[in-house]
This record gives structure tokens, C-alpha cells and sequence, in this order.
């Protein structure tokens, strides 16, 4: 039916064409040359639909970059800082007060383990601005760069969010074999929920995620993936076994991370990016020209 109906609009701007051509008469090699152009023309502008992949708005991206920012700023100046825990109150902390789902992550204190974990944590969040240097991703780099900067603001409101609002204590916090000067410091009533988490999935899902919009045939945008699942995983068990998060609160830093590294990017996608199954060019035959409409089906 598709094909039927393509057939039918080209018959038609053909018979139009040549009825055009009875009253007027046609050079052929102009047209050929016009033909040209029209084709030249008509790449050009395809190539700069394609190059938009996304598109801002700043009316409405600044004031969120802003916000976001400026939150994350302030709120981690105050979590930090929390006031410290007296040693009653840690001795009077009862593992059987915490929730049948995290109460067997309970553990002591690992430091080189915790040190281990900003391995990831840095490299993550600075290997996007090395990423977008690519071949494709440099024409819009500080659009992009903008956009990554908004998404980790976005990731960095929700996080210290939670965090000033809730003192939930660290697993290790209630383990005697972690030393009482680590139990009473004000950081270890941040265990809700996993920081380190939410930022490496948000940058790394991000990367993947442009990286698939901007090479949507590529096969090497699952590598990407992977690459952000793996180190998203990586600092999730680290962060576990270092004592510093409950399983709920690395289940919820992984799902927000990983669905705004996803979702702003694909929010932002440019709605005037054409169908790739769909084109329009323009023809000619020497005597008449006109365009001919084509469907790919999936």
C-alpha cells in the first residue's frame, strides 16, 4: 500500500512536470545542472539535521544548570559538616532496627577499600569531556559539555538533597570492629543514599547514551554500555564492601544515576531529526524532474 501510494505521488509530479514542459522549452543540461544542485543542497541540509542531535533551551536549561548547581554547592558544604555522634548514642545504634533487606550488609570499616572507590568516581566524571573530543561529538562540544554539566547538577540536587534532609547512619556505623572515632564522625549519618553511585552511572550512562544518538547503527555503543554498567557496578560493590552504603541505598543511587544520564540526554534529542527509513531527493530524466518519496520498512 506504502509502495502503491509513492508510485501514485511520483506518476503525478511527473505528469505535471511534463505538462509544464509543453509550454515552456526545456535545456537539458540546465536541468541536469539544476538537478545537481537541488541534490547538493538537499544534503547539505539533511547533513545539518543530522549534526543536531540536540538541542537546548535556554531559557529553561540555565535556570535548572543553575539551580542544580547552586544547591549542590551549598547542600555539600552542610553534609559534611553534620555534627558529630556521641558515643552513647553509636553504642546505642541495634542492628535489629534496620530493615530485613540491609541489615546483612552491616560491616566494618575498609579503608583501602573506600580510598579504592574514587578510583572510578574521578575517572567517570571526567572521561565525558575527553569522550566528547571525538570525531562527531567535538562540532557541538560545548553544547554537550553544557548538557553534561546539567545532567551531573541534576544528579547533584536530588543527591545532597536526600542527604541534608536524612541521617541514616553507615552500615559500618553499627559494627563494634570499626573504631569509634570513624562511628561518631558526622559523615557517617550520610548513608542515604549512594553519591559515589549516582555520579559515576550518571556520567558514564550519559557518555553511552550520546554516544548511541550521535552513532545510532554503531555496534560499538553496547561497548559503552557495558563500560557504564561495569563501572557503575564496580563502585556499587566497593562502596558495599568498604561498609559506606546499605543495598537500598546503592539500589536507589543506581537507578537515579543511570535514569538521568539517560533520560536528560534523550530529553534534549532535536525533534527535527528526520526518520532515517524516510527520504525525499530530487530527480531529473533529462525532460522533467520532480522528487521521489521512499520507505524503508523496518
Amino acid at each position: 500500500m506504502i509502495k502503491l501510494l509513492c508510485c501514485t505521488a511520483a506518476m503525478i509530479l511527473q505528469l505535471w512536470s511534463v505538462a509544464q514542459t509543453d509550454s515552456v522549452k526545456v535545456n537539458s543540461s540546465d536541468t541536469l545542472r539544476s538537478a545537481d544542485t537541488l541534490i547538493e543542497k538537499s544534503s547539505s541540509v539533511k547533513t545539518s539535521e543530522r549534526r543536531q542531535v540536540y538541542k537546548l533551551k535556554p531559557s529553561a536549561d540555565i535556570p535548572v544548570f543553575a539551580v542544580g548547581a547552586g544547591w549542590s554547592a551549598y547542600a555539600f558544604t552542610k553534609i559534611y559538616s553534620k555534627e558529630h555522634s556521641s558515643e552513647e548514642t553509636i553504642l546505642s545504634l541495634d542492628v535489629n532496627d534496620i530493615n530485613g533487606f540491609d541489615r546483612w550488609a552491616v560491616r566494618p570499616y575498609d579503608e583501602a577499600i573506600d580510598k579504592a572507590s574514587y578510583y572510578p568516581f574521578y575517572a567517570s566524571t571526567l572521561l565525558p569531556f575527553l569522550f566528547l573530543t571525538g570525531k562527531e561529538t567535538s562540532k557541538d562540544f560545548f553544547k554537550l559539555s553544557f548538557l553534561y554539566l546539567e545532567t551531573m547538577s541534576i544528579t547533584g540536587f536530588l543527591y545532597t538533597g536526600s542527604v541534608y534532609v536524612t541521617n541514616r547512619y553507615r552500615p559500618y556505623a553499627y559494627s563494634s570492629e570499626t573504631e569509634m572515632p570513624q562511628r561518631t564522625r558526622g559523615g557517617a549519618k550520610n548513608s542515604f543514599y549512594a553519591g559515589h553511585v549516582a555520579l559515576v552511572a550518571t556520567s558514564t550512562f550519559f557518555m553511552a547514551k550520546v554516544y548511541s544518538d550521535y552513532h545510532p547503527d554503531s555496534k560499538a555503543k553496547w561497548v559503552f554500555y557495558t563500560i557504564a554498567s561495569a563501572a557503575t557496578a564496580a563502585t556499587a560493590y566497593m562502596r558495599h564492601a568498604a561498609g559506606q552504603h546499605f543495598p537500598s541505598d546503592i539500589l536507589l543511587g543506581i537507578t537515579q544515576g543511570t535514569l538521568t544520564g539517560i533520560l536528560v540526554p534523550h530529553f534534549h534529542k532535536n525533534k527535527i531529526i528526520k526518520d532515517p527509513n524516510l527520504s525525499i531527493m530530487p530527480y531529473t530524466n533529462g525532460v522533467s524532474s520532480g522528487f521521489a518519496l521512499s520507505y524503508k520498512l523496518k
